[in-house]
């Protein structure tokens, strides 16, 4: 696997979990950074923590580290790695992914701790 490199995005992330068959408030859409999943069992969404979501259950205190794409498809073990290694040092993740490339969601609180993990399992930090 090619060497990876990462950034971390601005600004503190909440993640909701809503009913299924709840709306998508449209606050959310303003965001530059959001992402939403809807099963039949839930409607997740992770925006910025400064939009509040009525009758959501919240977790607040979220960074967001993005891995630099794009990533191909034929590419294997790149969140197995990354997760690995985070693991190791006892960082719990959230996971984003896209067509193009993955997101890792850690607390705030662990931010620093996450990226010397990376930078220590060789992953390169590019400052934005």
């Amino acid at each position: 696997m090619e060497k990876l490199q990462f950034t971390v995005l601005e600004g503190e992330l909440s993640i909701h979990r809503l009913p299924a068959s709840a709306p998508v408030p449209d606050e959310v859409f303003t965001a530059t950074f959001y992402s939403i999943t809807r099963t039949s069992e839930e409607l997740s969404i992770v925006c910025p923590e400064d939009i509040n979501i009525n009758g959501a259950r919240t977790e607040k205190g979220w960074s967001c580290i993005k891995i630099i794409g794009p990533l191909e498809f034929s590419q294997t073990g790149v969140l197995a790695a990354l997760s690995t290694s985070l693991a190791r040092a006892g960082i719990a993740i959230f996971v984003i992914s896209t067509f193009d490339t993955d997101y890792i969601l850690v607390k705030s609180r662990f931010l620093t701790a996450a990226i010397e993990q990376l930078a220590a399992a060789g992953y390169d930090l590019l400052e934005e």
